[in-house]
């Protein structure tokens, strides 16, 4: 496979024809922020955290879905890049009930790492506070919509890994929500295989293990890379 040469923040980076900007910048130890992005699961660019910047282009890119090309000339971390993630967060802030202080993934959660690391003090967007329920019908498990941040990681665990797609999106803008089977309850779904992927692919307190406290909450995101790993390779 043919390799490609370009250059990401200065830094000169060889790629695998077919990569994305990501993958290449994952590989060279450059990160790009994300929050849709999960290894083992499709690329669907979502979040638009990962957008970069490339040289000759007015438009910015999304990482995980842009191929590397040769000569390209990749910026990852300007002030246009960093306000404009800056903006998105508050967004997803501000479009639901994130409320750090009393949530189960407190210190364990993907948008509170990112707003931290981008230096989100505040937000500067009034708060939606749209009406959200708390499904608790299953057995073992409870999705808190009012957590949720609509990155489908659930959804594409459920599809691509578990391989029975209980869970989807419904509705639009601020009514989007996902849901299990035909919009039924969680514990009435019967698809589910009470596998736990889309707990271990989730990266807020959307989906949480019942009975469990914030210092017993386990969540591995890397499971689910592990076990398409192992299917490939029929360990």
């Amino acid at each position: 496979m043919a390799a490609k040469t370009l250059t990401i923040d200065g830094t000169l980076v060889s790629a695998r024809e077919g990569e994305s900007i990501l993958e290449a910048a994952r590989e060279a130890g450059i990160t790009i922020p994300t929050l849709c992005h999960l290894d083992g699961l499709s690329e669907v660019g979502a979040c638009r955290l990962c957008l970069v910047e490339l040289t000759g282009s007015r438009r910015l890119q999304p990482a995980c879905l842009t191929p590397v090309a040769e000569g390209m000339e990749v910026r990852t971390s300007t002030e246009r890049l960093r306000e404009h993630r800056r903006a998105i967060v508050e967004l997803l802030f501000a479009e639901r009930g994130h409320v750090c202080a009393v949530c189960v993934a407190s210190g364990a959660c993907e948008l509170q790492d990112l707003a931290a690391r981008l230096g989100v003090t505040h937000v500067r967007y009034d708060y939606l506070a749209p009406a959200c329920t708390v499904d608790i019908s299953h057995p073992r498990f409870g999705i808190d919509h009012h957590r949720c941040v609509l990155c489908t990681r659930c959804v594409r665990a459920c599809d691509e890994v578990e391989g029975v797609h209980t869970w989807d999106v419904a509705g639009r803008g601020t009514a989007a929500r996902v849901i299990t089977d035909l919009h039924v309850p969680w514990g009435q779904a019967t698809s589910c295989t009470s596998c736990g992927k889309c707990l271990h692919a989730c990266p807020t307190g959307a989906i949480f293990q019942r009975g469990s406290s914030v210092a017993e909450l386990k969540r591995d995101p890397g499971v689910i890379a592990l076990v398409v790993a192992a299917r490939k390779e029929r360990w």
